[in-house]
């Protein structure tokens, strides 16, 4: 009994650290933040750098709040994560499926590899002004953008993925009679899972870059647009508060990727 009992201290000991790890990590996060804003702060009050530089953390909490009481930024909000997230669904689909297919096709790779290559060389920015000429001013040309930014990114990472998958397994479920649409859905998608998530955790941040950049060059609400606008009329508090904003907007994009990564992949057997 009395081994019975110490196993289980034991046990209770061995899950005890990882909550521990996780407060102290939010409470160093937090001290790490509060320092960066005082030291700001500080930086400003003493008179080291003027406000017009480099505004200070006092002066973008006014203007958040100025921008939240006139319902301007919840408007341009929800415009941009709109773009976002319709660029990065489409082109998260068609990368996921283009990896797929030429990981799995060594002739079309080889026929494919050039262009991919070439594609990928371009500045996506630059294609920025032909988006407007083909889609026009609405947020047509800011979804194609942030497309673009995204779709090789989860394609690069979907390709590599289905390449590292394990070729004992791919046999092992062929010795099985496994069809090839078993073998793709069965085996080759859940080992290159986890590629296909490194992936789209890179590209989430880069639809709602290229959705601003968008806007930041020809558009007339969202935040791409409040920074130009703010920038325009040197109002560094402004351009700041913004850029808060979209910092905000790209780690909670990013955790509802992280959500839906765990739920996908379950199954997974985890050793410790």
């Amino acid at each position: 009994m009395a081994e019975a009992s110490r196993a289980q201290g034991d046990f209770d000991l061995g899950g005890d650290p990882e909550p521990v790890a996780r407060r102290q990590v939010l409470i160093a996060r937090t001290v790490v933040i509060v320092v960066i804003l005082a030291l700001w702060q500080g930086i400003v009050s003493v008179g080291l750098v003027d406000a017009f530089w480099i505004s200070s953390p006092i002066l973008v909490v006014n203007e958040l709040w100025r921008l939240l009481a006139s319902g301007d930024l919840v408007a341009d909000v929800s415009i941009t994560v709109f773009e976002a997230l319709i660029a990065f669904v489409v082109s998260s689909a068609l990368g996921i499926a283009a990896g797929l297919l030429l990981a799995r096709s060594p002739f079309w790779d080889e026929v494919l590899a050039p262009l991919v290559l070439a594609l990928n060389s371009l500045p996506r920015v630059a294609l920025a002004p032909l988006f407007v000429l083909w889609f026009g001013l609405g947020i047509e040309s800011k979804i194609a953008l942030a497309a673009v930014l995204v779709l090789f990114l989860v394609f690069l990472n979907t390709f590599a993925g289905v390449r590292e998958v394990d070729q004992d397994l791919i046999d092992g479920a062929r010795l099985m009679k496994a069809t090839r649409a078993q073998v793709i859905l069965k085996v080759i998608i859940p080992s290159a899972m986890s590629w296909v998530f490194a992936g789209l955790k890179i590209a989430m941040p880069y639809a709602l870059i290229g959705a601003v950049l968008g806007e930041m060059i020809a558009a007339n609400r969202g935040l791409g647009y409040l920074v130009q606008f703010s920038g325009s009329q040197f109002d560094t508090a402004g351009v700041f508060a913004v850029l808060f904003v979209i910092a905000l907007l790209a780690v909670a994009l990013n955790h509802l990727v992280d959500r839906l990564q765990s739920r996908i992949e379950r199954w997974r057997i985890v050793s410790r």
